[in-house]
């Protein structure tokens, strides 16, 4: 956990919320199923992002050979499980312990060797080549600071794979009154106010050194699900590299 030098970010209420999901994290049909429906989108946006920084042909089945790579607030593994599958030599950060006992379990399931920690990211003390993190800013005490941990988890030459809903009247009829209203979504998953809108994480960023080269939107398509699109109103991913 953290130390007397390191800024704490996690937020303890949000981090017990989250630990209570633990146990069926990876049931699609469990309280995580909305994840399980956006991680389709998320990895076609973190693959075409991967290709275009190193230059690949989207033909490797291993892109990130080679690379070490990073998912704070990685939950049960959702995303770091792909990311190994992709190459890389992959840690995951979680605030909740029980999140990351199960995706130890899971992994071992998988046959997968990923390397979990429980805490503060900044207590790694590394840097790694991609770092991703997937819904995760709008649930940390310190967003300022949260971003000055990622940037300084970020090697040179790195890239930087971020989502987080928008703070839109859409955001908060589609992801609270009507996600956790009906159920869809654990209620007190989310705290409208908490959002951030692009502009704002963007100079949170830039604050930080950093560039944004991409941003695009999540958005529901009835026929397709979560897909990629040009409107952000609702979620939206971005990369950044150093400035």
């Amino acid at each position: 956990m953290a130390s007397d030098t390191i800024d704490p970010t996690i937020n303890p209420r949000e981090a017990a919320h989250f630990g209570t999901l633990a146990a069926d994290w990876w049931d699609p049909k469990g309280s995580s199923a909305m994840l399980h429906r956006l991680n389709p989108a998320r990895l076609g946006y973190v693959r075409a992002a991967v290709d275009a920084h190193w230059s690949g042909d989207g033909t490797s089945f291993t892109p990130l050979a080679g690379k070490r790579a990073l998912d704070v607030g990685c939950g049960a593994g959702l995303l770091c499980e792909p990311l190994a599958r992709l190459g890389a030599a992959t840690t995951g950060v979680d605030a909740a312990p029980e999140n990351i006992a199960a995706a130890k379990a899971h992994a071992v399931q998988s046959g997968l060797d990923i390397r979990y920690v429980a805490g503060e990211l900044a207590t790694l003390g590394e840097t790694f080549d991609l770092v991703t993190s997937m819904e995760v800013i709008e649930h940390v005490s310190d967003p300022a600071a949260f971003v000055g941990q990622l940037v300084a988890s970020l090697a040179e030459g790195g890239l930087m794979v971020l989502s987080t809903p928008n703070r839109t009247a859409l955001s908060r009829l589609a992801l609270i009154t009507v996600g956790e209203g009906l159920g869809q979504i654990p209620r007190g998953t989310h705290d409208w106010k908490q959002f951030l809108t692009p502009e704002e994480l963007t100079g949170l960023l830039e604050h930080a050194g950093m560039k944004v080269i991409d941003t695009r939107g999540l958005s529901f398509s009835p026929a397709r699900g979560f897909v990629l699109s040009d409107s952000v109103k609702m979620d939206y991913l971005l990369t950044a590299v150093r400035g």
